[in-house]
C-alpha cells in the first residue's frame, strides 16, 4: 500500500418506485467506498439534488421524469450539468433500442433491476472511473449488433456517437484523410477535425488507426 486515499464515490439514487429506491439506496450504502448523498423520485428532482450535493454517479430508472418526457430525455437533462455526472441506468427495460438510445444519450452503463451486487458495485465505480460497462446479457447482445450490418441494413450508429460523427468514422476507416473528408462532407478541414477527436474521445481510443480498428470491427470502412 502507499498511502494514497481512495476517493468515495458519491451516488444519487434516481427512481419513481419508493420501495426500489429505499433498497438501492441500502445496498450501495453497506458497500465501502460508496455513499449514497440524495433521493430523488423524478428528473426535476434529480437535477435539484444532483446541482446540490454533485455526486460522481446518478443510478437512474428510464421511467422518471415530467409528463411527456422520456427516460433518456431526463438522462440528456441531468448530463448537461455541470459539473456531468456518470449516469448509470438501472431499469427494468431490456431492449436494444432502449439501450442504445441511453448509450448515445451519454450514459456510461447499463443494468437489468434485479442485477446482484457485485454487478452493481462493479458498474457504478467503473461509469464513476470513465469506463462504459454493460450488464450480463446485455452486454453480449449490443456486442453482436454492432459487430457488422444487418442484411439489407446499413450499420447501426457506434455507441454515443452523432450520425454525423459516425460518417466521418466511416470515411476515416475507408483511409480518407481530413481534407478529402471535407471536401466529400462540404465542411471545413477543422470541422472535420472536430468531428474525428470527438469520436475518439467516444470511443476511448488512443489513435485514428485505433478507430479504423474498431470501425472496422462494426462494419465501416467499406465501399459502397
Amino acid at each position: 500500500m502507499d498511502g494514497t486515499a481512495i476517493a468515495e464515490v458519491t451516488v444519487v439514487v434516481v427512481d419513481g418506485d419508493p420501495v426500489f429506491r429505499m433498497g438501492m439506496t441500502a445496498l450501495l450504502g453497506s458497500v465501502s467506498g460508496l455513499s449514497v448523498v440524495a433521493e430523488a423520485a423524478t428528473t426535476d428532482e434529480a437535477v435539484a439534488v444532483v446541482e446540490r450535493y454533485r455526486p460522481r454517479v446518478v443510478v437512474m430508472d428510464l421511467r422518471p421524469g415530467r409528463e411527456g418526457e422520456s427516460g433518456i430525455d431526463a438522462a440528456r437533462r441531468l448530463l448537461r450539468l455541470r459539473p456531468q455526472p456518470a449516469v448509470l441506468v438501472v431499469t427494468v427495460t431490456d431492449d436494444d433500442d432502449s439501450v442504445l438510445a441511453s448509450l448515445r444519450s451519454g450514459a456510461r452503463g447499463y443494468l437489468l433491476k434485479g442485477s446482484d451486487q457485485a454487478v452493481l458495485e462493479r458498474a457504478v465505480r467503473a461509469v464513476a472511473n470513465g469506463e462504459t460497462l454493460l450488464g450480463p446479457g446485455v452486454g453480449q447482445r449490443i456486442a453482436a449488433r454492432l459487430a457488422g450490418p444487418y442484411p439489407g441494413r446499413p450499420a447501426p450508429l457506434l455507441c454515443g456517437l452523432t450520425p454525423r460523427e459516425h460518417e466521418v468514422l466511416d470515411l476515416v476507416a475507408r483511409g480518407l484523410d481530413n481534407t478529402a473528408i471535407a471536401r466529400r462532407l462540404a465542411v471545413s478541414p477543422k470541422t472535420v477535425r472536430n468531428h474525428v477527436s470527438a469520436v475518439l474521445t467516444k470511443l476511448h481510443t488512443a489513435s485514428r488507426a485505433e478507430a479504423i480498428v474498431r470501425a472496422r470491427e462494426a462494419g465501416l470502412g467499406r465501399e459502397r
